[in-house]
């Protein structure tokens, strides 16, 4: 088995990139299969990349047993006889009928479709960047042989994929899809000098602030959706206007949470607001206080909707950051509603992450 440095010893920022890819397992499709990604969170993170090439080979043998999916794409092309329809303006244009051709437009079935370009693409990666040696040899000879069938290369475009969708039909497709996905994102977090640029978490703010909003809604709906919580993400909230002028509708800011939560048997409601920065900032006076603009984001988001029902008239408040440099855990009533603001520690083991994730969410605070 070739040596591979240990992953626990590379970081991003003060990150453990394993911590990372727990993020990405958690923001990734494969929440949608809760068994298996059970399984996948309570394994040694040390060897993710290993796990997700092992499961993606797995998944890929098991299509390619009972055939992978064929696709229409479009084509055009000079013919002799028809088929599908005629493009008359070129047909002309090229004088064409002199020569007993025309030029037609159509589909054709294809097993070389998006989303299998995206697998052959992943498992051309995972042979490089696992360090089991047998894995990665079990990963090239599947690309092999989707070349060989006739699946390109080329990782296609997120747009060219947002088309391709996936029926109920091939309802199989979509584990294999979600592995080749996340063995493309498991490539980014690492400064390791390896063949492909990448630009590092941390210099992408971006990035990892999407990151960290989409695993907390990924961790809700694995951990709370069984408990009978409802998990919305990204919910729009309406000004409650009683009075307005013409162009008022078109510069009022428009307000998106990035979670509710509802638990069971009627409790508080719970707006969750993620932030990928520092909870604190330097007082005014001295010392170090809550950023003002977070507050009156929250504050905004709870008393705006008052009256809109009895669920949001007591609304609960959660801003939800990574721990930078402090610990924060505190909260207040404040005119109904109970606002609370609370750090994750994302230097800890994966373990300690989930539980104190799973702490901070499911708070009798609220419920």
């Amino acid at each position: 088995m070739a040596s591979v440095p240990t992953v626990g010893e590379r970081m991003v920022g003060r990150i453990p990139v394993r911590n990372l890819w727990l993020l990405m397992l958690y923001a990734s499709d494969l929440t949608r299969y809760r068994d298996r990604f059970n399984a996948l969170v309570e394994a040694d993170f040390d060897d993710l990349p290993d796990m997700v090439a092992r499961l993606l080979v797995e998944a890929v043998e098991y299509r390619l047993r009972r055939n992978l999916t064929r696709g229409y794409r479009n084509r055009q092309m000079v013919l002799t006889r028809v088929r599908g329809r005629i493009d008359i303006l070129t047909t002309e244009a090229r004088l064409l009928l002199s020569r007993g051709e025309v030029f037609c437009r159509f589909q054709d079935l294809t097993i070389d479709t998006p989303r299998n370009r995206l697998v052959r693409a992943a498992l051309d990666l995972m042979a490089r960047v696992v360090g089991n040696v047998g894995l990665g040899q079990r990963c090239r000879a599947l690309a092999c042989i989707l070349a060989r069938s006739g699946v390109g290369g080329l990782r296609p475009p997120r747009t060219e994929l947002a088309l391709d969708q996936i029926g109920r039909n091939d309802d199989g497709d979509r584990f294999m899809v979600a592995l080749a996905q996340l063995a493309f994102e498991l490539a980014l977090p690492t400064e390791v000098s390896g063949s492909t640029a990448l630009v590092a978490p941390e210099r992408e703010e971006r990035w990892v602030r999407l990151l960290f909003e989409k695993a907390v809604l990924g961790f809700a709906r694995v951990e709370l959706i069984p408990l009978g919580w409802t998990v919305r993400g990204s919910v729009p909230l309406h000004w409650h206007v009683t009075c307005k002028s013409d162009g008022i509708a078109a510069i009022l800011p428009r307000m998106v949470t990035d979670i509710v939560l509802d638990p069971p048997l009627g409790g508080r409601r719970v707006v969750v607001d993620t932030k990928f920065a520092s909870i604190l900032e330097s007082g005014r006076f001295g010392g170090e206080t809550l950023k003002s603009g977070y507050i009156y984001q929250m504050y905004a988001y709870v008393r705006s909707q008052e009256g809109l029902g009895a669920q949001w008239d007591e609304t609960a408040g959660l801003f939800l950051h990574p721990a930078i440099d402090e610990s924060v855990c505190e909260h207040a009533l404040i005119q109904g509603h109970f606002i609370t603001f609370a750090t994750v520690d994302l230097t800890g083991t994966t373990a300690a992450i989930r539980s104190e994730l799973r702490g901070i969410l499911s708070s009798q605070s609220w419920t």
